[in-house]
């Protein structure tokens, strides 16, 4: 549903929200193999997220890192949404197709139009740091697990 920018940022988030909890500030290099994303993207998300947006925050030097304030982590899903992706990905055309409307729907807008309402609701009221405290559960990723092989 969204880029694959956008989903590598949101895993950030959610994992410097945990570290930050902690008062920890988080590399580029721990970042990435935690998320899953490779470093250079990694590294270009959040010079986006920290400058542009100003939703991370980071400190340079030998303890240095990135990191989430406290009201940062109050901030709702759908907000960070509405940084990360194209006007109008949420709340227009789940295809992206501007001319979608009632009177001339894409093939998935009278599915979609009835969950469209549940998930901003959703999405505007879960924080980054609920996400961050359901981290928790061991059994909660924010990374692709790679599944091991039986290789004979």
């Amino acid at each position: 549903m969204f880029s694959k920018s956008t989903e590598y940022a949101l895993r950030a988030i959610i994992y410097l929200a945990q570290k930050s909890s902690a008062n920890q500030k988080v590399g580029i290099a721990e970042l990435a193999d935690a998320i899953g994303s490779p470093r250079s993207f990694t590294a270009k998300i959040l010079q986006n997220l920290t400058r542009d947006n100003k939703l991370i925050n980071s400190v340079t030097g030998p303890n240095g890192g990135f990191y989430l304030t406290d009201k940062a982590k109050k901030k709702s899903l759908l907000h960070v949404l509405s940084l990360l992706e194209e006007e109008g990905i949420i709340t227009g055309c789940i295809l992206g197709l501007k001319e979608c409307s009632e009177v001339n729907p894409c093939p998935m807008h009278s599915q979609y139009k009835n969950i469209k309402p549940l998930l901003l609701d959703m999405l505007d009221h879960k924080t980054i740091n609920q996400l961050a405290s359901e981290m928790v559960d061991p059994k909660i990723v924010i990374h692709n697990i790679k599944r091991k092989t039986n290789k004979q």
